[in-house]
């Protein structure tokens, strides 16, 4: 595995990623990082995400940054663990760079205008619509995203990983929410 990929690189490959999103598409890019690489990019993107959150104040912006942190790796590690359980053969490292390509992007995508909605009275009402189409489009590119990096066929396996994987997460941030917040 090529280790230390530069944010230019993987700012290209989420370009591709996004504009043609295919598993091909990812199977092109996956060995190409690293889990750091992939930690290294997503950390950026929440640090950008902690900045639409100083709306809220300090406690926002660190919130943002958590949330964005903690959500990716733990997501991508339950998939890398639920994926091994269901005979997938891929590494943490693919699992991560694959799920930082749209991961990062999108978050500051949909970030970036969820703020810009929340700041107006028409906003208020769309931002529930901009989160569904925020989790349609990571659930698309997660699914594509697993088939790739853990070798699962599509359908039930890949399906199967995605569900754990987000009710996993899902426990996690309901116990740091309460922790932390």
């Amino acid at each position: 595995m090529a280790a230390n990929s530069s944010i230019s690189e993987m700012v290209n490959q989420s370009r591709t990623v996004l504009t043609s999103p295919s598993v091909a598409t990812f199977e092109r890019f996956e060995h190409q990082g690293t889990l750091k690489d992939a930690l290294v990019y997503v950390a950026l993107a929440a640090a950008i995400t902690g900045v639409f959150g100083l709306t809220e104040g300090l406690a926002g912006f660190v919130r943002n940054i958590l949330v964005t942190l903690i959500g990716f790796f733990v997501f991508t590690y339950l998939v890398h663990w639920f994926g091994k359980q269901r005979g997938g053969t891929g590494t943490l490292d693919e699992v991560a760079y694959t799920f930082a390509l749209f991961w990062a992007p999108l978050s500051v995508l949909f970030g970036l205008v969820t703020l810009l909605l929340a700041i107006t009275i028409v906003g208020l009402v769309l931002v529930p619509l901009v989160a569904l189409i925020a989790l349609a489009l990571n659930i698309y590119f997660a699914y594509l995203a697993v088939q790739s990096s853990m070798n699962l066929s599509s359908g039930g396996p890949t399906w199967g990983v995605l569900l754990l994987a987000a009710l996993g997460s899902f426990l996690v941030n309901v116990v740091l929410g309460a922790l932390l917040f």
